[in-house]
């Protein structure tokens, strides 16, 4: 049964960084759209980031540069990193993927495999 693996994540200062990986553990296609998204409680689940097979990717207005998407294609892996964290990214950071046919997007509703999430926590 193909599932995501989330690691990374932690408590870091404002400025700071922190790297995210997932992986879509045992996923047979070749094919695959992977995302990334926040959520704080009390609000929707934001996009982060989106990435396909073939490199194209998205990223939310809110990241302005900050964050990047990048991607292990032979180990269905992707990574965000993120640089320059400040409080108000704070949040859990779940992984998303789909395939074989997807969509690229930072709208959930695009996906049906999801990740249990990460916490990301920045302090001022």
């Amino acid at each position: 049964q193909e599932h995501l693996v989330e690691s990374g994540g932690g408590s870091v200062q404002s400025g700071g960084s922190l790297r995210l990986s997932c992986t879509f553990a045992k996923y047979r296609y070749e094919t695959y759209c992977m995302a990334w998204f926040r959520q704080t409680p009390g609000k929707e689940r934001e996009g982060v980031a989106s990435i396909n097979n073939n490199g194209f990717t998205e990223y939310g207005e809110f990241v302005k540069g900050r964050f990047s998407i990048s991607q292990d294609n032979v180990e269905k892996t992707v990574y965000l990193e993120m640089n320059n964290l400040q409080p108000e990214d704070t949040a859990m950071y779940y992984c998303a993927a789909e395939g074989p046919i997807c969509v690229l997007s930072i709208w959930a509703d695009q996906y049906n495999y999801w990740g249990h999430g990460t916490q990301v926590t920045v302090s001022s």
